[in-house]
């Protein structure tokens, strides 16, 4: 797919894709804005918003330039920054670019290629040793990090493509297994049959999880890729974002523009996983999800441009709607969290850090240098840089301009 507004080199399409990249500008479409939700604005005096507005800082340190079509997913681990894009690579960065030699920027291990030309990469997650990829053909694809090669270079080899050859040998010989997937086609529960949209890991590391276009959500046992448990039609309509909480809790957004939250069922083996409650706020789909540290907190957002805060109720039981957060001019694409800031990437090509403080929010800055739509997110915090007055952050952004901006984000400790 040819990136809108970018230099990005284009490419041939089948017609498959074509359909799959309709599904996918559905969620750059902006809708009416969600009304029905009160915005949230800070109970703190205009003073000391303003003091917090004027004391945070932020400029981007630098433009990761390598991929050719536009990013579709990025995630950190340790030290390192792994991207994907529409074209099916994946890549490897230095966390830190200002702590990179000059060398570096000719070396591998400044940018890496882990893997190309096996479908869109719609996610990515990491697990100690291993890389787990979601791609837009259906599959899962796991690649294993060999840390041990010569002057630190890592090298990354194929170690599994779920479901793997042996779950789905075992599956196809029974029929119960069979579900049907369309009109005169069917297929083993273990398969995804469209696109697969997110992944996440329990905290233990033990389950992966992952939701797909095809509106069911699949757990796997990540030590041997044994897929464990399908739920099939978890959703009306394609499933665009998945979250993990750490009391087990799991929250999944759809383009029906539901948020569902399902747990695992202790008392029923046969029943693993099962729906405990459905969120129903907003007016159009849900791209984005994402949970505060203590999962006490669920962030959506959705094409009605509006970030909207879920609170565990008092009892702590089910999520209820705190208000919403309104700034953004189109559709909300990406959320990320890190330590209590929430950061939002738009289709109206720019990344907003609002701050929550006893259930009140302030956007504190609007980063503005994306050609096109801001398509992923993610945050760590600045231990290189120990400041007392200021907490720092590192942010980087994905666009569909086929850059990865990396920014340092200054937040004053306190008024």
């Amino acid at each position: 797919m040819a990136c809108p507004q970018s230099n990005c080199n284009s490419r041939n399409e089948s017609p498959s894709e074509s359909n799959h990249h309709e599904s996918e500008l559905t969620s750059l479409l902006s809708q009416r804005n969600l009304q029905s939700v009160p915005s949230l604005s800070s109970s703190q005096s205009q003073q000391q918003q303003q003091y917090l507005i004027s004391n945070t800082h932020h400029h981007c340190l630098t433009t990761l330039k390598g991929h050719n079509s536009y990013i579709s997913s990025l995630t950190l681990a340790g030290e390192f920054l792994y991207t994907g894009s529409s074209d099916g690579e994946i890549r490897c960065w230095k966390q830190n670019p200002l702590l990179s030699d000059e060398s570096d920027h000719e070396s591998p291990i400044f940018n890496n290629l882990v893997a190309a030309g096996k479908g869109a990469v719609k996610s990515l997650v990491v697990q100690a040793d291993k890389i787990f990829s979601a791609h837009q053909d259906h599959k899962i694809r796991v690649w294993r990090i060999d840390s041990h090669e010569p002057d630190h270079h890592q090298k990354y080899t194929h170690l599994a493509t779920l479901p793997t050859l042996g779950d789905r040998a075992f599956k196809i010989l029974m029929p119960k297994n069979q579900v049907q997937i369309r009109r005169h086609k069917k297929c083993t529960w273990v398969h995804h049959v469209d696109a697969v949209s997110a992944l996440a890991l329990s905290e233990d590391e033990s389950l992966l999880y992952s939701v797909s276009w095809d509106r069911t959500l699949k757990i796997w046992r990540a030590k041997d890729f044994k897929c464990l448990e399908s739920l099939t039609n978890a959703h009306d309509d394609a499933i665009n974002a998945l979250a993990l909480s750490n009391d087990g809790h799991v929250y999944t957004g759809s383009a029906d523009k539901k948020i569902k939250v399902w747990k695992k069922n202790p008392r029923d083996q046969k029943i693993k996983h099962c729906l405990v409650a459905t969120l129903e706020k907003h007016n159009s789909g849900i791209n984005a999800l994402a949970l505060s540290r203590d999962g006490s907190v669920l962030y959506s957002g959705a094409c009605d441009r509006s970030i909207v805060v879920w609170e565990k109720s008092s009892n702590g039981g089910s999520m209820e709607v705190l208000g919403a957060l309104r700034g953004h001019t189109n559709s909300i694409l990406c959320l990320a969290v890190v330590s209590d800031l929430v950061c939002s990437g738009s289709a109206d090509r720019t990344v907003r850090i609002w701050r929550g403080f006893d259930r009140n929010y302030s956007c504190l800055a609007v980063l503005e240098g994306h050609r096109g739509p801001v398509k992923c997110l993610t945050a760590a915090t600045d231990h290189h840089r120990c400041e007392t007055a200021e907490k720092a952050y590192l942010l980087y952004s994905g666009g569909l301009d086929c850059d990865i901006k990396v920014w340092q984000v200054l937040v004053p400790n306190s008024y």
